[in-house]
């Protein structure tokens, strides 16, 4: 399984609501699309993180990254669908940071 972890801040904080609604039917058409397996969206408490990460953590699962990497082609024609899905989720981020991390050990790893 693959974690692409995402890290940011909202321009404007008053449209939370917004914002995870728009992110639920982006990445819930990736889900529907067979492009990602799932995804979380969370958000900072009480101010604790290291302060280079954002307010927002959202983490999609795929499960390599042949599928990770067949989201990102879909997403990068920027173009019907997912554009009109994807950039009300992106216009509204911003100090964006991300992260790929793994399952370990790796099923295939040899013991």
């Amino acid at each position: 399984m693959q974690h692409y972890h995402m890290w940011f801040n909202l321009r404007d904080s008053r449209k939370d609501l917004e914002f995870a609604d728009a992110v639920a039917q982006y990445l819930n058409h990736l889900k529907d699309q067979g492009k990602i397996d799932s995804w979380t969206l969370t958000r900072r408490k009480f101010g604790f993180s290291p302060p280079t990460l954002g307010e927002f953590h959202c983490v999609v699962h795929t499960r390599d990254l042949a599928q990770l990497d067949d989201a990102f082609g879909l997403v990068a024609t920027r173009t019907g669908e997912i554009e009109r899905l994807h950039n009300p989720v992106y216009s509204m981020v911003t100090d964006f940071t991300s992260a790929l991390y793994r399952d370990f050990p790796d099923p295939q790893r040899a013991r």
